[in-house]
């Protein structure tokens, strides 16, 4: 990072003459904590909880960058959830906010959280994110004009402008970085909190971010960021620096008071020795017993070190009654008058619904690759599937060849939309929870917006495939019977999808894909349990076949091409036995199905694996339940 000769940073490559004017007005806020303590659930521990923080104290202010260091393990990115309100579960202590106890639901509507990894809406411009933020997280707040207008000034601000029009994926790292800021900062929240900022990127976007930042600051935003280990330059370019280690506070002031204030404990920094590698050197390893010493000087936390220019010597005062304390602010009183605070988001259900299937929309047809895949894929394993059973559709001297067909069919459309949530939704999670966490939108919403935008393409590429499939088969030329079996396969596509959809929303890409085709293939046994039983098969076996989905389809499958007034099949023998469908039907365990029920049965398994989704991706999202999830698993194991 390039500084001028006096320590400092140079001119702002983004417009430090911008004073976001155009954005909804917030009043400042400050954040203080007092006897802050965190603990987690640890089987190795004999009182069954580890403590990661232990009872520190601060303060945050606006108008100052303020960094919280640590060495690995340290406690900050827990300081850093605590203070923002993503963990909640194990704290202790108190949290206000302008002097006042912190109130939770009216935090998250004044701070926003942005998380290390740039978790950014793929085929979409900049000037599109912006404005679908916009839209969300502003709301009636705003008409659209001054929505725009706002957007253009972040743009221009961020040094945005000029790639408005480019797609999020052809941004550079610090092109990026700068979006995720922007896309927060639309509705203008006061508190910003920042996980590892700085990580992945090269000096110059290093030094681009922390100007970014820097402006933030001074225009009255109360900016918090995590960094694990800052180059010299990059630390004494913050203007507040919180200091932990094993949960403890063993440093909190200005940059530049770090050096003497060590020096007044006996520690003294070599010259030309980076501040920040020291300090972290000093608190670990053989040097860890530093930390008891350092965090009493400190009090842990309650006082904040500030250098005296004049005698170059530290002089540590009250963190909660120095002369910068901020007035306080009854914000709570802005969320009592204001008829659009008064509601848990900016936007009523229908239209975040809108909006977010409009987004959803937008990127999937743009995604002409996968939609080329999925074409393709349909249309070929179509043509194959027809010509493996080319003309068999009325030949009544393959019966079993025929009740074969609908079963493949079944298992096309199973596996095809069983397995693309399952790989694809848990990268989708990732960015579901970022925006969910800042409040742009309600879950129900959101699920309801994903639900219907999968359809129409669902149904597009599932009639393409039938439409090839059933014609090569040799099944008659009707509109009513191609549609009914086209339904029936469509259906067990969007069960299907809602089982993958579970599966997304609690496992990862690896373990999703272990666990879907691992859970539809005894589904799988037990649609096609029976074949050949006729009426003998077994009541237990009945009613277990009851619980998988897949009997439903294939029931329904089958009896569209053979039930319904079918015509006797062509027989080139002087005796074919299933030349009349019903036998075939009666053979295979499925004389007399209820079209209805089957049709009944497939939507209440849509809604009830869509239901389970839900919760799971709701529950998916409480890092407490996750949390309480993994220790208990832990719990099990470890007891085998």
């Amino acid at each position: 990072m390039v500084m001028t000769e006096d320590g400092k940073l140079p001119p702002l490559l983004v417009r430090k003459e911008s004073r976001f004017t155009r954005m909804a007005k917030r009043p400042r806020v400050d954040i203080e904590f007092h006897d802050l303590c965190f603990s987690v659930r640890s089987a190795g521990v004999r009182s069954g909880r580890r403590s990661i923080l232990k009872g520190v104290c601060g303060k945050f202010r606006p108008g100052l960058l303020s960094v919280i260091m640590g060495p690995s393990g340290a406690g900050k990115s827990s300081l850093m959830n605590v203070l923002a309100g993503l963990v909640t579960a194990g704290v202790t202590g108190t949290i206000n906010t302008n002097g006042q106890p912190r109130q939770l639901k009216l935090f998250h509507k004044l701070s926003t959280y942005i998380m290390q990894e740039d978790l950014l809406q793929p085929h979409m411009t900049v000037q599109e994110n912006m404005e679908m933020a916009a839209s969300l997280k502003v709301g009636r707040e705003m008409s659209h004009d001054e929505q725009l207008a706002a957007v253009e000034e972040i743009l221009e601000t961020l040094g945005l402008l000029e790639c408005r029009t480019t797609l999020t994926d052809s941004l550079s790292g610090g092109q990026r970085k700068r979006l995720s800021v922007a896309l927060e900062l639309v509705n203008n929240p006061p508190v910003i909190f920042l996980d590892e900022p700085t990580t992945g990127l090269d000096v110059v976007a290093i030094q681009h971010c922390v100007q970014l930042l820097k402006l933030l600051a001074s225009q009255g935003h109360t900016v918090v960021c995590t960094v694990h280990q800052p180059s010299a330059m990059l630390f004494n370019a913050f203007d507040h620096v919180y200091l932990l280690s094993r949960g403890q506070c063993v440093f909190q002031g200005q940059p530049r008071a770090l050096v003497p204030f060590l020096a007044e404990q006996g520690l003294e920094c070599p010259i030309n020795h980076n501040p920040a590698d020291f300090i972290l050197e000093m608190v670990q390893g053989e040097n860890a017993g530093n930390v008891t010493m350092l965090s009493a000087e400190m009090m842990n936390g309650r006082v904040t070190a500030k250098l005296d220019t004049e005698t170059n010597t530290v002089r540590l005062a009250s963190v909660f009654t120095d002369d910068t304390q901020m007035p306080q602010y009854d914000y709570a009183l802005m969320f009592k008058k204001d008829s659009h605070w008064s509601s848990d988001f900016p936007t009523s259900f229908f239209m975040q619904f809108i909006i977010i299937l409009r987004r959803m929309l937008l990127q999937k047809s743009r995604n002409t690759v996968a939609l080329w895949l999925q074409f393709v894929h349909h249309l070929g394993l179509g043509i194959i599937l027809g010509s493996l059973y080319f003309g068999v559709g009325n030949d009544a001297t393959k019966p079993f060849v025929n009740f074969k067909f609908p079963l493949c069919c079944l298992v096309f459309f199973m596996y095809t939309h069983v397995m693309t949530p399952a790989l694809l939704f848990p990268t989708e999670v990732k960015i579901l929870k970022r925006e969910y966490f800042n409040r742009w939108y309600g879950l129900k919403s959101y699920f309801m917006a994903l639900t219907c935008s999968t359809a129409p393409f669902m149904i597009i590429f599932g009639m393409i495939f039938t439409l090839f499939a059933y014609l090569l088969c040799g099944h008659p030329v009707e509109i009513s019977r191609f549609l009914l079996f086209s339904l029936f396969g469509i259906l067990v596509g969007m069960v299907s999808e809602g089982l993958g959809l579970i599966m997304g929303s609690i496992f990862n890409v690896v373990n999703g894909s272990i666990m879907a085709p691992a859970t539809v293939a005894p589904m799988l046994v037990l649609s096609a349990y029976g074949f050949g039983h006729g009426t003998a098969m077994e009541p237990v076996m009945t009613v277990l076949s009851g619980f998988s989905y897949l009997r439903y389809g294939l029931v329904g499958l089958t009896s569209a091409l053979y039930s319904h007034g079918r015509a006797p099949l062509y027989c080139d023998d002087v005796f074919c036995l299933y030349k009349d469908p019903k036998r075939l039907l009666r053979d295979v365990g499925m004389d007399g199905a209820s079209t209805l029920l089957q049709v009944v049965a497939l939507v209440g398994f849509i809604f009830l694996y869509r239901t389970i989704a839900y919760f799971a991706l709701r529950y998916r999202l409480t890092i407490e339940f996750s949390n309480k999830l993994l220790s208990y698993i832990a719990k099990i194991l470890r007891r085998k």
